[in-house]
């Protein structure tokens, strides 16, 4: 007799993670149903999955419980990733931000834990941690959200856990640290550095370099961070919050250095941390998760794809200042003792 994999629902599926998540469940066999309001999401990112009868996609803001509840019938797995993104836009829409990625989880866990869910599993960010004391960064490192992004994903892991001891909803966070590879975002706000460099380097123009390029970053790949959701739905662990990450962390110089081209340096913004470095000696032992994409092939492949970030917006120093003022704004002033 056949086992029926479990179905699952992915919120935020049409995006650059969800979408890879997607790619993921549907070649392991499971039934997936996506709920995006394609606000930052794309169809074309599950495109390629146009005739599968496995998957469903429903058009549908999270943050409306009444709305999402009938799409919950019968699943098992959640995973929940519906969230907005961006440092700058987070500070000036802080609101919105609060709607989306704090109001939105209450109504998915609601919404699970009336279904009945088996295993909710939440895409929670390495960014609360703001500016670290140590690293690697161990999942006990103090909490330093630096700017409303930081701050409301960190509230929906809390709401998260809280559904978890309240309701005994079996849930885990995965603190997921400089996710990159194909399908990374092209439009709207200023945001991560693969984007801004693919773009640049079609275009033939210099990347432009935070300060002198020697901060580094946990670049993991999205297909490593695919499978650390999976891992984590198929395990029985619950109430656990796990760092997701590469095994390393590297330079920008070291970035340009894969990408070769001119470099541009541009101010080093406050608030921003010198190196980000998972600890990720637990989610090892816990569930047996380990990256298995390189930094250096994770690059080759991102070339491989770069005519994705052939519409993207090009940035130059100038446009960097325009979209990045609230940043040195609210973020360069001294805190109040």
């Amino acid at each position: 007799m056949t086992q029926t994999l479990p179905r699952a629902l992915v919120t935020g599926g049409a995006g650059f993670i969800g979408s890879h998540l997607v790619d993921r469940l549907l070649a392991d066999g499971h039934e997936v149903v996506v709920l995006d309001n394609l606000s930052t999401g794309r169809l074309e990112n599950l495109a390629h999955h146009r005739q599968n009868p496995r998957l469903v996609i429903h058009r549908v803001d999270v943050a409306q419980h009444e709305a999402i509840i009938p799409f919950f019938e019968g699943i098992q797995w959640v995973f929940h990733l519906a969230a907005l993104a961006d440092i700058v836009p987070s500070m000036q829409l802080p609101l919105k931000y609060h709607r989306a990625n704090v109001d939105g989880t209450a109504a998915v866990l609601e919404a699970s834990r009336a279904a009945g869910v088996k295993r909710f599993v939440y895409a929670a960010s390495s960014s609360c941690y703001g500016l670290p004391d140590v690293f690697p960064t161990p999942e006990t490192a103090a909490i330093r959200p630096m700017y409303p992004y930081a701050l409301t994903k960190y509230l929906g892991e809390q709401y998260v856990m809280h559904w978890q001891q309240t309701y005994r909803l079996p849930c885990i966070s995965l603190r997921l640290f400089n996710v990159y590879g194909p399908r990374s975002r092209t439009s709207g706000a200023y945001g991560a550095v693969f984007g801004v460099f693919l773009a640049q380097k079609l275009a033939g123009k210099p990347f432009t370099v935070v300060g002198d390029g020697s901060q580094t970053r946990d670049f993991t790949f999205v297909t490593d961070v695919a499978s650390a959701f999976v891992t984590a739905a198929r395990s029985d662990i619950a109430g656990e919050i796990f760092n997701v990450g590469s095994g390393g962390t590297y330079s920008v110089k070291h970035l340009v250095e894969l990408l070769r081209g001119e470099v541009v340096h541009i101010p080093k913004r406050p608030g921003e941390p010198d190196c980000t470095f998972a600890d990720t000696t637990k989610i090892a032992r816990q569930l047996n998760w380990r990256p298995t994409v390189p930094f250096e092939e994770g690059v080759r492949i991102m070339l491989q794809a770069i005519d994705h970030w052939r519409d993207a917006p090009i940035w130059d120093p100038q446009s960097i200042a325009a979209a990045t003022r609230d940043w040195f704004t609210y973020l360069g002033r001294p805190s109040k003792p």
